[in-house]
């Protein structure tokens, strides 16, 4: 595998990270985004087009997905949009959320926002009449799975949570927002997932009420981190999906390495993917990688990030 993902030293204590009778422990999350997460797309001529695309594919792919993780039990922690969790809303101020406070024009690898308000491309309406900005249908597909699925937080529309870019206030209201919107769920979101891998705001994060991090500096393949704030902080190990350098073969054989490395060195491996990708995952990819998962599930802890920061929380208490 080279030196992706990078793989930390196993430790002698791993038991205080791996549960007995399990070798090993994987969280899987998505991100859930619908049209989003793109508008603001740097290197696409036309970004709320294609937004709107990949929101429509996500759409067809998420009732698939829920198939595969019951036909091989994986749950998965779904880090979803808030605004998605709306049946709609209105335009009652200037800009739409005008109670949300906003952050300056920026760019970065990713996204450049330059001009207007953050939230034009909303169109302020409902699940019936925009359903790549509203999805309170899929949330209740989630949330109706047998698997124990959990509806984690991914801010409530998309934005850089860089310290550099994203003052407290800012985050913090779309945060509450957020957890407004999961409310009539009966959701208390708990695990966190940064957007573009703009990891930021840590004890904003913490201080909402949030149990957990997923963030993505660099593939790791080891154990989670506890910050002094009491935030865990959960290193990716891995995006699942199509890699179009190799074969599908050799991808599959990258993913079966992975988790044959966490199971002998007694570690936590964290997957994630964009349900926005195309028919191969579906059809050969994630089939093929959860078949390996389900043939390994008397080894390995499958679970939640909220059930695993739930569980070594109870560790460093003892």
């Amino acid at each position: 595998m080279g030196r992706n993902p990078v793989i930390e030293k196993p430790r002698k204590d791993y038991r205080n990270f791996i549960p007995h009778p399990y070798d090993g422990v994987v969280l899987i999350s998505a991100d859930f985004e619908l049209a989003w997460a793109w508008r603001f797309d740097r290197l696409n001529p036309d970004p709320l087009n294609n937004s709107l695309v990949l929101a429509r594919r996500e759409r067809s792919n998420i009732p698939k997905l829920i198939e595969l993780s019951e036909k091989f039990g994986i749950p998965v922690t779904w880090g979803t949009v808030g605004h998605l969790m709306l049946e709609e809303c209105k335009n009652t101020g200037p800009v739409p959320h005008p109670e949300l406070e906003r952050f300056p024009y920026f760019e970065n690898e990713y996204w450049k926002f330059n001009k207007g308000d953050w939230f034009d491309d909303d169109p302020c309406s409902s699940l019936s009449t925009a359903p790549e900005w509203y999805a309170p249908d899929l949330i209740k597909l989630i949330l109706g799975s047998k698997e124990g699925h959990e509806i984690g937080c991914h801010t409530f529309s998309h934005i850089s949570c860089s310290d550099a870019i994203c003052k407290p206030g800012v985050l913090n209201g779309e945060l509450k927002a957020s957890q407004m919107a999961a409310s009539p769920f009966g959701i208390n979101l708990e695990s966190f997932i940064f957007p573009g891998h703009t990891m930021g705001n840590y004890d904003t994060i913490r201080a909402a009420g949030f149990t957990s991090i997923r963030t993505n500096f660099i593939n790791t393949l080891g154990y989670p981190y506890l910050h002094p704030n009491g935030l865990w902080e959960h290193k990716s190990t891995m995006e699942l999906g199509y890699n179009k350098i190799f074969s599908v073969k050799q991808n599959l054989r990258r993913y079966k390495t992975i988790i044959d490395k966490c199971i002998s060195n007694h570690q936590v491996c964290n997957f994630w993917f964009h349900p926005s990708f195309d028919e191969i995952n579906i059809n050969t990819i994630l089939p093929e990688v959860f078949k390996i998962l389900q043939a390994n599930n008397r080894r390995l802890w499958i679970t939640t990030m909220k059930n695993y920061t739930n569980w070594v929380n109870t560790q460093t208490k003892r």
